[in-house]
């Protein structure tokens, strides 16, 4: 599927209108539901190859912060044949009490794959989390930029943001 005929799909699927409260505070009137393209392998199947494509050069691993984005990283990994871990968001008070989950080899280089991006924060933390385990995180690839901070959250951060889309490019097919 071409990238245009994926947006066009992306927009029908996942793009919702209303009053929303998105997990950075922040109220929105739209919504792009994750979940609505990550859980129809007839999205996520050619969202994968497309972000496969895009993957930063040098990348030995993937990693999908918890709950949303690790769909996308099972995805991308079977695509790629690259292996992927679990990014928690805090460690399990039971078990092992990882942050990490899957096998991550100290130095490394990882892309952080992720689904919507507003603020940037919770990849930010998840970049961190990686880094103290020893990766070099090359960057963020994510499904939509919602253009509302991520990109200058992550460049603070040192870490550059690669997007299937923005929110201005999804717009156009409203």
């Amino acid at each position: 599927m071409d990238h245009d005929t994926l947006g066009r799909a992306l927009v029908r699927a996942a793009y919702l209108e209303g009053d929303f409260l998105l997990s950075s505070g922040r109220r929105s009137r739209y919504y792009f539901d994750k979940y609505l393209f990550e859980t129809d392998p007839a999205l996520l199947g050619p969202i994968a190859e497309q972000l496969a494509a895009r993957l930063y050069q040098g990348t030995q691993r993937l990693a999908g912060p918890e709950l949303g984005a690790v769909a996308l990283a099972a995805a991308v990994s079977l695509q790629s044949r690259l292996p992927f871990v679990i990014v928690r968001r805090a460690g399990k008070e039971y078990g092992t009490g990882r942050e990490i989950e899957g096998v991550l080899q100290p130095g490394e280089c990882v892309t952080l794959i992720e689904d919507v991006l507003t603020t940037g924060g919770q990849a930010v933390q998840a970049a961190r989390r990686l880094q103290a385990a020893g990766a070099t995180v090359l960057g963020v690839l994510a499904v939509v930029d919602r253009e509302e901070g991520a990109a200058a959250a992550l460049a603070a951060a040192g870490l550059e943001l690669r997007a299937l889309y923005t929110r201005g490019e999804l717009e156009r097919w409203r």
